[in-house]
């Protein structure tokens, strides 16, 4: 009995050494490694299995290369980390290329071994308009603008300036009734004058008898 129990474990753990090794080269021995673009300046990839295309689940140790088109400028190496805002096989990296075109070689060494590359534009993006002060709303048609538009008066502006426009014409009336006054008083008095002299020169003459 004891023998039966001994020989079934050494079976099962003969049966789990050999497993092992099946389960760990199931989805093959290489990586298949697409170089997506960029997103931002960031290289962005997906790491697959050859085999089945599942996704890498463990960790990986890729490095990232970058030469420019003309060969004046390289970038790199760089590290691939989780893509956190890509699906389950996407990779990208922490830095970010600068605008231009580029030349991006992947090498993967761990799980297991793979390569990829691609050309890559990075555009140049434009800075975003400084926020000024806001602009006027333009007239609707037909509407003439302020510029043209005649200012507007308040009451209480325009009330002096009636008020004021009034006092001249009060002014001469009061003077054309003095004037009158002035005139016909002269000539009142000139005729109570003459009047006068009239009943003197007469009054002397009957005095003399020449009456």
């Amino acid at each position: 009995m004891r023998i039966r129990i001994a020989f079934s474990a050494v079976l099962t753990a003969l049966g789990l050494m050999l497993l092992t090794p099946v389960a760990a080269h199931a989805h093959g021995d290489t990586v298949k490694v697409v170089v997506t673009g960029q997103r931002a300046g960031h290289v962005t990839a997906d790491i697959t299995w050859e085999n089945d295309g599942d996704a890498v689940g463990e960790a990986v140790a890729a490095t990232v290369n970058a030469v420019s088109v003309d060969g004046a400028r390289t970038l790199g190496p760089w590290r691939l980390v989780r893509d956190t805002a890509a699906a389950p096989a996407g990779w990208t990296t922490a830095e970010a290329l600068p605008p231009g075109s580029w030349k991006v070689s992947v090498d993967v060494g761990f799980p297991s071994l793979g390569h990829g590359d691609r050309e890559v534009a990075v555009p140049v993006v434009d800075p975003a308009p400084a926020t000024g002060a806001p602009t006027a709303s333009a007239a609707a048609p037909g509407t003439p603008s302020a510029a043209a538009q005649p200012p507007a008066t308040s009451p209480s502006a325009s009330a002096p300036a009636a008020s004021a426009a009034q006092v001249p014409a009060a002014d001469s009336d009061a003077e054309g009734d003095a004037l009158w006054w002035t005139t016909a008083g002269v000539a009142a008095t000139a005729l109570a004058g003459a009047a006068v002299g009239l009943f003197l020169r007469r009054r002397r003459r009957i005095r003399l008898g020449l009456g």
